[in-house]
């Protein structure tokens, strides 16, 4: 099997941070047992299977709310974003402000494909 290409445009988490004090720091991560102190290409193909997943999930549930309420996709998306946002703020899923953008871009490139149409519906 070969290996997966992460998308050029999916975002570098290079971690960037200050802690005030005296004493120089090093900013790291934690990683299983392990702490990092730069992003590997391991850790972001993981960042963009779990990024992309989601977008994959986002895509027929956006496809749902604007059935249900009539939506067109220009007014669906901004209200997708805001509730993965609120989610984010609120710690119940972890992404990078980077990254809810990049989930937004994909979700709507997948919102843009045409679903195929199952013979019964035709």
């Amino acid at each position: 099997m070969g290996r997966q290409v992460i998308p050029e445009d999916f975002p570098k988490n290079d971690w960037l941070g200050a802690v005030s004090g005296a004493q120089p720091k090093l900013l790291v991560r934690q990683n299983g047992e392990r702490y990092e102190g730069a992003s590997t290409e391991e850790a972001r193909l993981e960042r963009y299977d779990i990024c992309e997943d989601l977008a994959q999930q986002l895509a027929p549930y956006t496809r749902l709310k604007m059935s249900e309420n009539c939506w067109s996709l220009e007014e669906a998306l901004p209200r997708l974003e805001a509730s993965v946002a609120k989610k984010v703020h609120n710690c119940q899923w972890d992404f990078s402000a980077a990254e809810v953008t990049w989930i937004m871009k994909r979700t709507r490139e997948v919102l843009l494909v045409p679903v195929p149409q199952s013979p019964s519906q035709s």
